[in-house]
């Protein structure tokens, strides 16, 4: 894709959290809503849904950045490496605010909402606790478990 300029996407700053949140918000919020017929769903509830998802799934991704801030060479340029870790946490936890507040403005089921609220504690809980020497199943487990423990809440509540 970019052969012609000597790098990859990977090399390219800031870029792949924003790439990696873009697809997951297309593809868990977009692509379903096109399925099922867009005139089900109001166009702001659907931007809103489609921020919301972006930002928290950037959330998720720095835990991984932090991790890998002594793997990832400089010229990457990831969050916290640019800023920092403290101040990369607090980035996230202005983000998942902005989630939290996104979730009330889009949800009028009370029970999405606590659900997504006991989500936004534990994505909370982990970003604060990430680290440079997190164990190997930290993120690879317990970050990349949330989606799937948010879909089994949705489905339990």
């Amino acid at each position: 894709f970019l052969g012609g300029f000597q790098k990859n996407l990977r090399s390219i700053s800031y870029l792949k959290i924003l790439i990696v949140s873009l697809i997951w918000s297309v593809v868990t919020v977009l692509l379903p809503v096109y399925d099922c017929g867009l005139e089900k769903v109001k166009y702001g509830t659907l931007s809103f849904m489609t921020l919301q998802r972006f930002l928290f799934v950037f959330v998720l991704i720095l835990p991984f950045d932090i991790r890998d801030m002594d793997f990832d060479i400089i010229s990457i340029q990831t969050i916290p490496q640019k800023i920092g870790i403290k101040k990369t946490k607090n980035i996230g936890l202005f983000i998942l605010i902005i989630c939290l507040f996104l979730e009330f403005l889009i949800t009028e089921n009370p029970s999405f909402s606590n659900v997504f609220l006991l989500i936004f504690f534990l994505t909370l809980l982990l970003l604060i606790r990430a680290n440079r020497n997190q164990s190997s199943f930290y993120s690879s487990l317990g970050v990349e478990s949330i989606p799937i423990i948010w879909w089994s809440l949705l489905m339990i509540f």
